[in-house]
Order: C-alpha cells, then sequence, then structure tokens
C-alpha cells in the first residue's frame, strides 16, 4: 500500500485533530505544513513530528504531497484550493468552503479541469448516526420525512466569538449541509437573527431559519453562541428527523467528557470524533479509492445559497423563493 503524503495549509486549533487522525491511519503520513505565522507553524510541526515549508507554491511543489488539507481562514480556501487543484493536489478544505457562490463555482471549475477530488469538511455527515439515518430514510424506513431539525446552543467566549463569524456562516452552514444529507434541497427560507450585546462583537450570535424543502417536508435551523443549554434533555447540538413511519435523533449530549475543548467548555465528543471520521474518509476512500466525498462543492454551492438566503431575508425581512 502506498504511503499517501499529506500536508496542511494552516495550522490553527482544527489541525490538531485532522493530524491525530493521520497519525492513527496506516499508508497515511503528515509530510509538513505552512503557516502564515512561521513561528506557530514550527511549534505546531514539532507537535505533529513534521516538517515545515516557507511558502504555499514550496509546499505544493513537493512531490512527496498528494494531497493537501486548506485550514486557513474562509476568505482564503479559494485561493488555496484552485492552487492546489493547479498543482495536481487533492484537496480537502474546511468549511464554510468560501465566502461567496462566485468563489466557490471557481473552485469547482479548477479540480474539475484538473481531475483531482475536492472534499469540503462537511463533518456531521461522515457521524455513523448520521450515516444511519441516511440509510433508514433512503431505505423508506422512517416513511415520508416531514420533518427536519437542528438545534444548537453553545455558548462561546466573548475573545472566541469576536474573531469568529456570525452564527449564520459559522454555525448554519452546518445545519445546511446535514439539512441537504437527510431532507432533500429548500425551496422557500425565512430566516431571523438577534445579536446579544453587540459592544463586544456586531455579528450576530443567534439565528432562526425556517425552511421548506422542494419535497414538502419542513425543518427548523437554529444556532446561538450567546447562551447554553442547562434544561433536562438539553439543545446543545441536536439533529431531529420525523417521518410518517418513525424517527431518528443524534446528540451532543450522549458523549459527554468535562474537559475544556477548543471554544466548547465540555468535550462533546461527537465533534472531535467526526472531524477524524471526515478526514479518514477522505484519504482511505477519496483520495486511495477514487470515491466521490458524501458531500461535493456542488453541495457546497447549494448550502452557501442557503446562507445567503438566510441573510437576504434578515435584511430584507422577507420569506426568500429559491
Amino acid at each position: 500500500m502506498k504511503t499517501l503524503g499529506i500536508a496542511f495549509i494552516g495550522a490553527g486549533d482544527i489541525a490538531n485533530l485532522h493530524a491525530e487522525a493521520i497519525s492513527a491511519l496506516p499508508g497515511a503520513e503528515l509530510i509538513g505544513l505552512w503557516n502564515r505565522t512561521p513561528k506557530k507553524g514550527v511549534t505546531k510541526a514539532q507537535q505533529y513530528g513534521c516538517s515545515t515549508y516557507e511558502s504555499v507554491d514550496e509546499l505544493l511543489s513537493d512531490p512527496k504531497v498528494d494531497a493537501v488539507f486548506v485550514l486557513t481562514n474562509m476568505e482564503t480556501h479559494c485561493q488555496y484550493t484552485v492552487q492546489a487543484a493547479e498543482a495536481g493536489k487533492h484537496i480537502l478544505v474546511e468549511k464554510p468552503a468560501a465566502s461567496s457562490i462566485a468563489e466557490l463555482e471557481k473552485m469547482n471549475a479548477a479540480v474539475k479541469k484538473a481531475g483531482v477530488k475536492c472534499m469540503p469538511v462537511h463533518n456531521y455527515i461522515y457521524e455513523p448516526g448520521i450515516e444511519r439515518a441516511k440509510a433508514m430514510i433512503q431505505e423508506g424506513r422512517l416513511g415520508d420525512v416531514v420533518q427536519f431539525y437542528m438545534m444548537y446552543n453553545i455558548h462561546h467566549a466573548d475573545e472566541i466569538r469576536a474573531r469568529y463569524p456570525g452564527v449564520i456562516r459559522q454555525i448554519l452552514t452546518h445545519h445546511s449541509y446535514t439539512m441537504l444529507y437527510l431532507a432533500g434541497e429548500p425551496k422557500t427560507i425565512s430566516c431571523l437573527m438577534n445579536t446579544v450585546d453587540d459592544t463586544i462583537a456586531p455579528q450576530e450570535n443567534i439565528a432562526m431559519a425556517n425552511i421548506q424543502m422542494k419535497n414538502g417536508t419542513l425543518a427548523h435551523l437554529c444556532a446561538s453562541f450567546a447562551n447554553d443549554d442547562h434544561a433536562g434533555d438539553p439543545w446543545t447540538c441536536i439533529i431531529k428527523v420525523i417521518g410518517t413511519k418513525g424517527s431518528t435523533r443524534y446528540s451532543y449530549r450522549d458523549f459527554v467528557i468535562n474537559d475544556r475543548n477548543g471554544a466548547h467548555s465540555q468535550t462533546y465528543q461527537n465533534y472531535p470524533e467526526s472531524i477524524k471520521n471526515t478526514a479518514t474518509h477522505f484519504i482511505n476512500r477519496v483520495v486511495r479509492n477514487g470515491e466521490e466525498p458524501l458531500s461535493s462543492l456542488g453541495d457546497a454551492i447549494i448550502c452557501q445559497q442557503i446562507i445567503e438566503a438566510c441573510e437576504t431575508s434578515v435584511k430584507k425581512g422577507v420569506h426568500v423563493h429559491l
């Protein structure tokens, strides 16, 4: 089995989980990384046991690198994805995959022209519970899906909230691709948002969207950085699909460790596991076996349409038809 060489463009907190996944995979090796802040890059490279590159061009010209993980800020995803595709590298790109539909279309065109694979980190759908739900829906075991809910209530500290985009782009992106995977494509969208204490940061920290799908299914998406949910059976992060013959649920609260994990005050084990599952699927099945990812750049484009429709709905106070 050929050892697949992986390199990171960007080495923020999320890189730790991707590095753990690679280190646990037979036949995969983290060759090196480039980071915008060289000092941090050297520290992370020492932590991961890999080398550093002085530039993205140097990384992409390394023949030992088969695939790159684009782990930088959203605004640079398009640039680095196009560069990686032109260099003939397969690409895993963190979410949100880009800032606009135009950028995503540019990325998709570059990937198709180069004949490489590109997989957005739509990590929820690589969880076993979500894959099981998908199978139940496809097999008709839930009957007709009539309702889809995805709720997220995890308080984020002020300094973290201030450097993140608002929850529409940061969190409803997750909700959007999960809804696409389980419930179908949207037809109409209505969204409301609020900024609790805008003296800390102007971006919204709570948003809710009501959506009707093309197949008639109704969906409700909610995301909040403003609060935790401490009630019984809390809606920390919960997905529920209700059909005419059955229903299914996925919850962060099923596996909890009382230690901080990044922006979260507790470790909701489903989250780090979902990132590792995504990296594993990309390396073993997409890159090694040439399979299509469960979620593509085409899906990312539809997700961006949903996000932009949410923003339009909020701005104009209208129900947006897609």
